[in-house]
């Protein structure tokens, strides 16, 4: 039986749509959509499980995968079977989930899964700008208790004019590159990174892709309606227990708020709280535990998260006795761990990060290889969160969704500041040894002290600052925080990192939990955002002013050298064996790409001692000598023939040809050595290539005046003339008798 396909259209202007369609697909789902974009396509699918789970969270998972299939490849790799994410992928899987994750009801637990799949490529098409839409789309055909539709939407601008979903051609010349997440009411996530824009022009770019949003969301509303839209399904949600949630609200409130307006560190403050839940818990019988103790520990979790909001919105002050705007106390060193190319130590309070920075060759370039990208970066950016951080012990499980997606912010922040000429690829990773509050930020700033340290001439330094939001939407009270603190980040409304320049903006990550944000206040979050950003961005300056001159005496030194295609086969030699003994000898490591533009070869040199690098330029001159016709140069006997003497050319090394002996005088010799020896250096004129025997020719004889009287002998003549002589005497000679 043929099956009811039901579509929706979305029309993003100058020709080009995105298509919901269900109802051929994946039917046993919950619920599952095509969207498709060209000839990009993306099969979503939803399945909750109907069993809630005792976790006290959503076990939420979110799966986004590019088959090399969809565009027409092979998995790299000795396995030819798609296996662990890449980190492309794991970024997409974290822009959809926090958007997707706080609008499921906070009591639903049962088990969750979100499934993105790319099934056909589109090299116009970018597919992480439709994911968010698909796993929406899916939702609404789900019977998940979710409260609304969202969308994501890429934004760039080009030419000044701002461009929804862009080409990568089109991203290639844009200035700014956002992921906008939202619903029709409210922007939920915002994630990105620019060429130093301003903070109105950022908000402009949200207001944009906002616009477009809301016209997804419509129509996964149409899609939805046409389908059929299921009946929320019923749960068993968390208890309420109205009045032993005043009770401990009550016995917790005021020494909460006392706690909190006292100012302490991090660790007497837990333990300070933690003394009054426990006191809390104490004032109940052992039957009122086994019966509400889920309830009690639930219950004052909210009371001291209004405590702590209302001291700060009522009086200004926060958890560790800072003002709102107030910056926590910050210390900066360079250049502390010896062997490294560049090291840094940025502390901010409760946080610190220890950055390093390692310079490579293109052959250290990271590569990219997904389905829908193709590529290398010669600057890329690692972030390490082990656990004693923040004093946890716990497994370590692998690179964490975290750390890929921290790091690839701290990653955009600072890449607009590598120079464009920069001869190295650059390696920078951040160890986080102390958490309390944007450790992505601190990676920021200890990244940029760390490559200026190395010598890498960056164009300008770059900090980083976390800023939070209370809000209250009854009072209209609300409280910008500078420099949150981790309490401070799980009871905000908002939670936004700023990185920039003096100048602007470079990269952004927001998550906004606050229904209906204005932009007047969140303009107002960035200017304050930008306030702090320039105070730490002093620290730094402080510390290291401008990018150390050159590399360190032990970091190796790049040098780059252009060579025509013909020579690169010398240069490597038969099976590598040239290029292999030269690294060799001259200790330096020798990478070879051919441009192509000028259709040239590059040679990168990379090594420590300046006097290897020479000799492989010198080496690299030497090949690509040529004696220009009727030229004199110098050269020196290296062998000794009996017709002659290989010499070489002093100003090429390893350019050798044949000094013939009818070339060595004006007078006839007879044995070489009586003219030249071994190591005798002396001068020759280059009289080109033998068209009888094809090889150089040159002569030291040419460059000496011809003795008084010299006779030059007749020359010989060649078999041809010789033989044509026979013939004619063979000719004239009467027949013999027999």
């Amino acid at each position: 039986m043929i099956p009811k396909v039901f579509r929706e259209v979305i029309d993003l202007g100058d020709g080009r749509e995105i298509s919901i369609e269900t109802g051929k697909l994946a039917k046993q789902a919950h619920g599952s959509v095509v969207v498709q974009s060209g000839k990009c396509m993306l099969l979503c699918t939803v399945v909750s499980n109907y069993e809630q789970k005792d976790l006290g969270f959503l076990p939420l998972t979110v799966d986004y995968r590019e088959k090399f299939a969809a565009a027409g490849r092979y998995p790299g790799g000795f396995f030819k079977r798609e296996a662990r994410p890449s980190d492309g992928e794991v970024l997409t899987m974290r822009l959809v989930d926090r958007v997707l994750r706080p609008l499921f009801p906070k009591d639903y637990t049962a088990e969750t899964q979100v499934m993105i799949q790319l099934m056909s490529h589109d090299d116009d098409v970018m597919p992480d700008a439709m994911a968010g839409l698909a796993a929406s789309a899916a939702i609404q055909l789900s019977d998940f208790p979710f409260e609304c539709a969202i969308s994501e939407a890429r934004v760039g601008r080009v030419n000044g004019e701002f461009v929804i979903n862009p080409t990568r051609a089109q991203l290639a010349e844009s200035d700014l590159d956002m992921m906008i997440g939202a619903s029709a009411d409210s922007v939920m996530m915002v994630e990105g990174e620019m060429d130093e824009i301003s903070e109105e022009e950022m908000a402009d770019a949200i207001k944009f892709a906002h616009e477009a949003i809301k016209i997804q969301c419509a129509a996964q509303l149409r899609l939805a309606e046409a389908f059929g839209k299921k009946e929320v399904r019923e749960y068993e949600g968390e208890r309420e227990e109205e009045d032993l949630a005043k009770k401990i609200h009550d016995m917790a409130y005021d020494k909460v708020y006392a706690i909190a307006k006292a100012g302490s560190a991090k660790h007497e403050r837990s333990a300070a709280f933690k003394e009054i839940k426990e006191d809390i818990k104490a004032s109940f019988s052992e039957e009122e535990m086994e019966d509400y103790g889920g309830l009690i520990s639930d219950y004052y979790r909210k009371a001291e998260k209004a405590a702590i909001r209302d001291l700060t919105l009522n009086e200004g002050l926060r958890l560790d006795g800072r003002q709102t705007d107030e910056i926590r106390p910050i210390w900066c060193e360079i250049d502390y761990l010896p062997s490294t190319h560049g090291s840094s130590i940025f502390t901010r309070g409760e946080t610190q990060a220890l950055a390093t920075v390692t310079l490579g060759t293109s052959r250290d370039a990271n590569k990219i290889d997904m389905p829908s990208y193709e590529g290398e970066e010669n600057f890329y950016l690692h972030y390490n969160f082990p656990p004693f951080c923040t004093g946890e012990a716990r497994p370590i499980r692998g690179t964490s969704r975290r750390e890929v997606g921290h790091g690839n912010l701290a990653q955009r922040g600072l890449k607009g500041m590598i120079p464009d000429d920069c001869p190295y690829t650059v390696r920078v990773v951040s160890e986080v040894l102390e958490s309390n509050g944007s450790s992505s930020m601190a990676t920021v700033c200890a990244g940029t002290m760390a490559l200026m340290d190395a010598g890498v001439q960056m164009k300008k330094p770059v900090s980083g600052i976390a800023m939070g939001l209370i809000s209250d939407a009854a009072s209209g009270k609300y409280a910008v925080l500078s420099d949150i603190l981790g309490d401070e980040d799980h009871l905000g409304d908002m939670d936004f990192k700023v990185t920039g320049t003096a100048d602007g903006i470079t990269a952004c990550q927001m998550d906004i939990k606050v229904k209906g944000l204005s932009y007047e206040i969140l303009v107002n979050a960035l200017q304050q955002a930008r306030a702090g950003r320039l105070h730490i961005l002093e620290k730094l300056t402080d510390t290291i002013a401008s990018p150390a001159a050159d590399v360190k005496p032990h970091s190796p030194k790049m040098v780059t050298r252009t060579i025509p295609n013909e020579f690169i086969g010398a240069l490597i030699g038969p099976g590598g064996k040239v290029i292999q003994e030269l690294q060799k000898e001259t200790g330096t490591t020798i990478v070879i790409n051919e441009d192509p533009v000028t259709e040239e070869g590059i040679v990168e040199i990379l090594g420590t001692d300046q006097n290897g690098i020479d000799a492989v330029l010198t080496k690299i001159d030497s090949l690509m000598f040529k004696p220009q016709m009727n030229e004199s140069y110098k050269v020196k006997v290296i062998k000794m023939l009996d017709f002659g003497a290989v010499v070489e050319y002093l100003d090429a090394p390893g350019n050798e040809t044949l000094l013939h002996v009818s070339e060595l005088a004006w007078e006839r010799t007879e044995n070489v050595t009586d003219v030249v020896n071994m190591g005798d250096e002396f001068e020759v004129k280059y009289l080109g290539t033998d068209p009888r025997t094809r090889k150089e020719k040159v002569s030291r004889k040419a460059l000496l005046p011809k003795p008084e009287g010299f006779v030059e002998r007749p020359p010989r003549s060649n078999d041809r003339d010789r033989g044509r002589g026979r013939d004619d005497r063979n000719r004239d000679r009467k027949p013999r008798r027999d």
